[in-house]
């Protein structure tokens, strides 16, 4: 009877190379961070030297730096810092939103859709038709005339404002 000899089993070399890219993208989202969203990171305290040393240099010595980085990363609960990292993303992304929301509802009504002033008229009961009707025609006239767009500006921060009053 042949022994069987044991072998150990080599780990897969892309999925090791991915993992190290995507330890080295973290370690660059983090050195990135301003300090207040830094600090609130679960991390080791020799990650968080480095971290800190990494924000310091520039060029080669911080891509040699950033390698380090993500060596340590093997070492680090990664799935909960990019759990907080998302998290403290998560309101930009809202505000982002909102305002595209807020842009979409001025360039509608610069256009000429009255289904979208009436829709606004109903859901903020402040709004003040005469005042948003005028920075519609002023925006309009200077769009016309290419004049620099001062109304569309006031119009975009009055709806901005109705928006925060509602919450």
């Amino acid at each position: 009877m042949l022994r069987e000899k044991e072998y150990a089993e080599r780990p897969n070399k892309t999925r090791l190379k991915v993992l190290k890219q995507q330890h080295h993208k973290l370690g660059k989202q983090l050195t990135e961070l301003s300090m207040s969203q830094f600090e609130k990171i679960p991390m080791s305290a020799h990650l968080r030297e480095a971290i800190l040393l990494a924000k310091k240099f520039q060029k080669a010595a911080l891509k040699r730096q950033l390698k380090y980085i993500s060596g340590l990363m093997y070492e680090e609960n990664v799935d909960e810092i990019l759990m907080v990292l998302q998290q403290q993303n998560l309101p930009n992304q809202q505000e982002v939103a909102r305002f595209h929301q807020i842009e979409q509802w001025r360039d509608q009504l610069i256009t000429g859709d009255r289904k979208i002033l009436n829709q606004l008229i109903q859901q903020f009961e402040t709004i003040d038709r005469q005042y948003i009707n005028q920075l519609i025609r002023n925006s309009v006239r200077e769009k016309k005339f290419d004049k620099p767009p001062k109304s569309s500006r006031v119009l975009f921060r009055y709806l901005t404002e109705l928006e925060a009053e509602k919450k």
